[in-house]
Parts: C-alpha cells; structure tokens; sequence
C-alpha cells in the first residue's frame, strides 16, 4: 500500500428515483447498513487520514447519517448537478493542499474492498498520476470506455454518448473510481469543460489533461460485482445476496460450520466464532455476538445480542436487544430473551419469555414462564438466582427476585420476593365436583341441537 496520505472523496448527492424511496438511495441498507456506512467503512479501512461527503442541497438526513458513521468526515453541498468533476469541485476546501492520495468514491457503490483501493494506490505509488478502475461487465452498455495505448497505458475515458462506433467495441469499463496522486488536482479540475454530449463536467476527462501535461495514468481491474452500483430495489438486492455469499464463505473459512449457507443471513457487523454451528434459517441481524462451540439450531432470529461458548440455542429462538446468553447456557424453541442475561449453564427450553432479567448459573425455567416487565408504563427487572428452578406455566411480576436454589410451583403467579431454598406456590385450592362434567354434555348438547334451524 502507498505510504502517502489518504483523501477519501465519498459523492452522495445523487437522488435515486429509480428506488421509488422517501428515503436517500445512498442510506438504503445493505445487511443492515446503509450503503454509505458501507463506503465510509471502506474510506476507513483503506488508511484515509480525511474523508470528505459531497450531498446534494437539502440532504440532511443523508449529512446526519454521514456524521454519524464518521464524525470526522467532512461535508459539502454540490448545489448544482453537473456531473462528478462538480460534485468533487465541492470538496475543494477538503483538497486543496493535500499532499499525498485523493480517492473518489460513490456512496451507492458498497461492495468495493480495501485490497481494490490498495492496488489502486500502488498504481499512484509507482508512478501514475490518475488511476482507475476498471472492470468488464456482461453488456457495456451505457457505461464509459476505458481507451488504452499499446502499451497498457491508459489515454482517455469516453462516455458512451460521446464515443465512436470502434470505442464502443471496447469492454473494458468505467467504475467511476479514480486515485490522483496530483500535486495541483484543484488546478485539473478547473480546466475540465462540459463541451459534451450530456453539457455536464466529467471527472473522468481529468485522465486527458493529467496525460496531456506529461503525467501517466494506469488501469487497475476487478471483478464487475466489486463496482456494482444500486439504482433500483433489483440492484439493492443483488447488492445483498454478493454482500451475503461473501459473509457466508468468511465465516466458514475462519471456522464455523453452516449446514445451509445460503439460508444464513448476517449483518455487517456480525461476530462468528470457531466450532460454531449454525443450522438453517437464521437470521443475525446488527449487533450479534457468537462465541466459539455455540450451537445455533434452525429458524431463530437475533438483534444486539451475545451468544457465550458452547451455548445452544433454537429452533425457533429469538433474541432480542440486551440478551446476553452465558456459556453452555440453552435458550429453546420458542423462547424470547430481551434485556436480560442467562448465567453459565442456565436453561429455558420451551415457550417463555425472559424480559429486563438474569437468570443465574444453572437455574432452570420451565416451559411457559412469563417476566411480566411492564405495567404500561415503566419497566421492571426479574432476578433468578443460581439453581434456582420455577415450574412450567408461572408468572413472575416484577420487579421480584428468586432466591438461590429456590422453587415456584407450576402454575404460580410470584408478585413477592422468594427466599433462598424457599418453595413457593401461589394457587387457588382444587375443587372437584363428581358427575359434573357428563351433566354439563347433556346440557350443552340440548342446546346446541335446539339451536339448529
């Protein structure tokens, strides 16, 4: 990688109609994060020292989101749509002076990787002064032609609407991503014109006037997914399934097994460890934590949550924000976790909902149990103690605490603390009435058949 300072140009002004969208293009997610998280991820992960976001005029939503993956990064507001020399134009104040690398960068763009920016960057390290990117797609259609000497040297990039029969025949194209390494990239932009067919200022007409003044430019290659560009739901899902495959393979190279990888969706910010197994039909949505030896059974969903060593958990599992699972703990099908904590080797294995809780090391909750948090207004918190085991079918009204090693009868509602080593039952007395049941079928039956018309 050059060893020159990096500037990171991000442009995100663009509206994306084809989205059909309240909301910016750029801040649609992919898994999980909005492309330009994505490419302000990248501008990090690729050593920038400064990163500069050009939006369009009334962006604020989309300058809110920028500061908040960044607060360092820098905006500005193209006011008028020009084309990509004016949007970079923005960013003047950013580049001006900059001494090293300038990279441009597209917020609907996610899928590009820091090792593409590094190569762009040893292209400016030995010697070129503009390099781009470039890739082959399918059909080139509408895309600019990256036009290259005997040589391999790079000579011009021509739009579409401005090349000729024979430069359209080229399959070589036009990312959009560019590096400078140009002691004056203020004074090249300034002498771009919009003398085109669109009238608008090309940042791509830079390669002619750096290679005019003497300078090289260079070509660097990957593959057309690295540089796909969303403009449409269809593309934000193709985005999607690219960004997923990569996650999947990832994780199955550092250690963990997936039964059915293509059924396994992750976020951008998932942690998978080692020996972790996941079954089909899962779903990890932001803020999940996996440790090593954790067994993830079928068709569970989870958000801000961690998963300790060689705990279980599923099928049909949900955890949601706060849920902290200790190791060797197990979590079943149909049961919810949200805010609360399973000590080590803790079990609720069927049908319960632990909310605003801990449950101890190795207590047990039986099928049915319910943390009755809220009262409609505030929340309230349950605590269980270690060993402790609350029989099937109870409500524990918080806030109330179980003690360690203590019992609650099936069937109970607890609205008062439990002692350690405590029983405790709250049940009204069983009656038994003899002859009822059969009286009560002639009954019913009478009237039913009475009601027919």
């Amino acid at each position: 990688m050059s060893a020159a300072p990096l500037l990171t140009v991000v442009l995100a002004a663009g509206k994306g109609t084809r989205m059909k969208s309240t909301l910016p293009k750029v801040l649609h997610a992919v898994a999980g994060r909005s492309m330009l998280g994505h490419v302000l991820a990248l501008a990090k992960a690729s050593g920038s020292v400064r990163t500069a976001v050009v939006i369009g005029p009334g962006m604020d939503d989309v300058r809110k989101a920028a500061l908040a993956e960044m607060p360092s990064a820098e905006v500005f507001v193209q006011d008028n749509q020009l084309g990509t020399a004016d949007a970079v134009k923005a960013a003047l104040p950013a580049i001006a002076g900059h001494q090293g690398d300038v990279v441009v960068l597209y917020a609907d763009t996610p899928l590009t990787t820091p090792d593409i920016i590094a190569a762009l960057r040893a292209r400016l390290a030995a010697g070129d002064q503009v390099a781009v990117l470039g890739f082959e797609p399918v059909d080139p259609t509408g895309y600019g032609r990256l036009l290259r000497g005997g040589d391999g040297a790079l000579l011009a990039i021509r739009e579409e609407k401005d090349a000729t029969p024979s430069e359209r025949e080229v399959r070589l194209c036009n990312s959009g991503v560019l590096g400078f390494r140009v002691g004056d990239l203020a004074g090249v932009l300034s002498r771009i014109s919009n003398a085109n067919a669109k009238g608008e200022y090309y940042l791509t007409d830079a390669v002619e006037i750096i290679r005019a003044d003497g300078g090289r430019a260079g070509v660097v290659t990957c593959a057309a997914e690295a540089v796909l560009g969303v403009n449409s739901r269809e593309q934000l899902a193709e985005a999607e399934a690219i960004w997923q495959r990569r996650r999947r393979s990832e994780a199955m190279r550092d250690g963990a097994t997936l039964i059915a990888p293509e059924t396994v969706w992750f976020s951008h910010d998932t942690v998978v460890g080692r020996d972790v197994i996941i079954e089909p039909n899962v779903f990890f949505g932001p803020g999940v934590t996996v440790e090593d030896g954790a067994e993830i059974l079928a068709n569970c969903y989870f958000v801000q949550a961690r998963i300790g060593s060689g705990a279980r958990i599923g099928p049909f599992a949900r955890l949601r924000p706060g849920a902290d699972i200790g190791p060797d703990a197990h979590v079943g099908n149909f049961v919810e976790v949200k805010n609360a904590t399973l000590g080590a080797g803790a079990k609720a294995n069927h049908l319960a909902y632990i909310g605003d809780g801990s449950v101890g090391a190795k207590a047990n909750i039986g099928a049915g149990t319910i943390f009755c948090n809220y009262d409609g207004y505030f929340k309230y918190r349950t605590v269980i103690g270690e060993g402790a085991f609350i029989g099937s079918n109870s409500s524990l009204v918080a806030p109330v605490k179980v003690g360690s090693g203590a019992y609650v009868g099936s069937g109970s509602v607890i609205t008062k603390d439990v002692s350690d080593g405590s029983l405790a039952l709250e049940r009204a007395s069983q009656e038994e009435r003899p002859g009822w049941a059969e009286k009560f079928r002639q009954m019913m039956s009478r009237r039913k058949a009475a009601a027919k018309p």
